[in-house]
């Protein structure tokens, strides 16, 4: 009989949000999804990663900045 070992599937499209030092904007409701469950969210922008860092004191994703002023008109 053999045995194998299963290694962890990681998904390239999605890192821990440390690889910059940016603010994104997402929904409400996918905030507890993020930080209580470590579910991977989609910023407006469009980028999908699972937050890890408290995004307090960074400055504002272009992106989202420009999306949300178009959104609250």
């Amino acid at each position: 009989m053999t045995t194998s070992t299963l290694d962890p599937i990681v998904d390239p499209r999605i890192d821990d949000g440390t690889t910059e030092n940016i603010a994104h904007l997402i929904r409400k409701e996918d905030q507890l999804k993020a930080f209580v469950y470590g579910e991977a969210v989609t910023a407006l922008c469009g980028k999908h990663w699972v937050p890890t860092v408290e995004p307090k004191g960074l400055p504002l994703c272009p992106a989202c900045e420009k999306i949300l002023g178009l959104l609250v008109k």
